[in-house]
């Protein structure tokens, strides 16, 4: 059994069907307003790295690291399939994610995330990412966490 993480594009048959199963995981915990999510089309911009995990050639996870410019980036779709939890395939993508941060020397990764996710906060917490105002063009939401991770 073989796990990898992989810098590929997100328009492709597994992903676009990760894309779908996050966004009916989204829906079912959020009304639309709390709801950030982001087309595929945005997630194939050159300021934008996408993560491909697989298990044994299957995709099972993905997540996107989007550069805002300013020296600091945004983690896009986090999504592990649930037939592959417990593989440790966000672990794995965080840190290949982070990888790449440090790489292009960012600041600063942040994130947006819900307060209904306890998995996802737990994993955002584990790699030291701390709770921040809302940034860029979020607004507050009593529903939304906003975190951050200072890289050196």
């Amino acid at each position: 059994m073989s796990l990898s993480i992989a810098l590929e594009p997100p328009r492709q048959e597994g992903v676009l069907r990760l894309l779908d199963m996050s966004d009916s995981y989204a829906q079912s915990l959020y009304p639309p307003e709390s709801n950030h999510l982001v087309d595929v089309s945005s997630l194939e911009k050159p300021t934008v790295s996408f993560f491909v995990a697989r298990h044994d050639g299957e995709i099972v996870g993905c997540c996107a690291l989007a550069e805002a410019g300013d020296g600091t980036a945004e983690i896009k779709r986090m999504f592990v399939d649930p037939k592959a939890r417990g593989l440790k395939v966000a672990s794995k993508l965080m840190s290949a994610l982070e990888a790449i941060a440090v790489e292009k020397r960012l600041r600063a990764v942040r994130l947006e995330t819900g307060i209904y996710q306890p998995e996802a906060i737990a994993l955002y917490s584990k790699y030291g990412y701390v709770q921040i105002e809302p940034f860029g063009s979020y607004l507050p939401d009593p529903l939304s966490l906003f975190m951050e991770k200072q890289l050196a």
